[in-house]
């Protein structure tokens, strides 16, 4: 049986599974994704999802709030048999879930129960996971809450980055999300309620998250310069002397190097090499990015700073 779908989301990570629909048996009758970005900074901004729908003839609808009674009619219009969602951005009120005959399903990028919420793939990198995966589930009022019909695994590269993983699993999402919707066409897929005992929380990243936390061990530092790039970057004040300099830390190797004092101490080797102490030993900065410079290695940076052993990184407050 063919169903009636409509696609729910916004952004690069949406744009593999809205894709993926079009290549099944079942017709793609609209696109909800959020309203164009205007103003200052977003006049070349372009919606990948608006664009692949107008280039397959399929109605696009943007509103502000997706809730609103005159926004809930015209989703009625589209006559859907199910709602796709991925990364839309908007809490789903009952109403909405209640149009389509079968519901609405999202596609998220975590093992559910474990991280509800806005940045799943941050958190798994932050917290140093070491697998991941796609859930399908059922959606319900409550954020990510809902009944999983399908679920995906897969290792974390020991270098992989929030974007590096975020279009590994967009591309993971894909043939897991059709089946879904091939066995809720046929009536034989399969629900599974969530574990409520084993639920972690992911909310929304702060520009502020960015902060490299040179207190925690050397492993999870380097988990989070991965799960803050590219954004919100994984950022560092470095005090030398009476200078403060910014920069990010792109990339760092675990170390056996002996550093003294507290952690967010600095070694400098050689005047090429260039470590620092971590709660458990010590991190050497492979790539750095100072402020409105170009990236560049550890020996380019301390070439072009007067560095010193002793030196401070920054510890941001908990």
């Amino acid at each position: 049986m063919s169903l009636r779908l409509v696609m729910l989301g916004t952004g690069s990570f949406a744009l593999s599974t809205f894709q993926g629909l079009y290549e099944t048996s079942h017709e793609v009758v609209g696109l909800v994704t959020q309203p164009d970005r205007t103003g200052r900074g977003h006049h070349n901004h372009v919606n990948p999802m608006k664009e692949l729908a107008t280039e397959h003839g399929t109605p696009v609808f943007q509103p502000v709030r997706a809730n609103a009674p005159e926004s809930l009619e015209r989703l009625r219009e589209f006559n859907a048999d199910l709602f796709v969602t991925a990364a839309y951005g908007q809490i789903l009120s009952a109403e909405l879930l209640s149009i389509p005959r079968l519901g609405a399903i999202n596609v998220h990028a975590s093992l559910l129960p474990k991280y509800r919420g806005a940045a799943p793939i941050q958190f798994a990198l932050i917290n140093g996971e070491t697998e991941t995966g796609i859930t399908i589930f059922r959606i319900e009022p409550k954020l990510d809450a809902g009944p999983i019909l399908g679920v995906v695994k897969t290792e974390i590269g020991e270098k992989e980055t929030y974007g590096e993983l975020q279009d590994r699993l967009a591309e993971l999402a894909v043939p897991l999300t059709c089946q879904v919707v091939d066995d809720l066409a046929a009536g034989t897929a399969q629900e599974s309620n969530q574990d409520a005992s084993l639920v972690t929380k992911a909310p929304r990243l702060q520009k502020t998250d960015g902060a490299i936390p040179w207190h925690k061990s050397s492993r999870l530092v380097g988990c989070h310069i991965r799960g803050v790039q590219p954004w919100p970057k994984p950022s560092t004040v470095l005090h030398s002397g009476d200078v403060a300099i910014r920069l990010l830390v792109l990339d760092v190797d675990s170390s056996d190097q002996s550093v003294a004092g507290e952690p967010g101490t600095v070694e400098v080797v050689d005047r090429k090499r260039l470590f620092v102490k971590t709660e458990d030993g010590s991190v050497e900065l492979l790539s750095v990015q100072p402020e409105g410079k170009r990236p560049m290695t550890a020996a380019e940076f301390l070439n072009g700073k007067a560095i010193s052993t002793g030196d401070r990184f920054e510890i941001p407050a908990e």
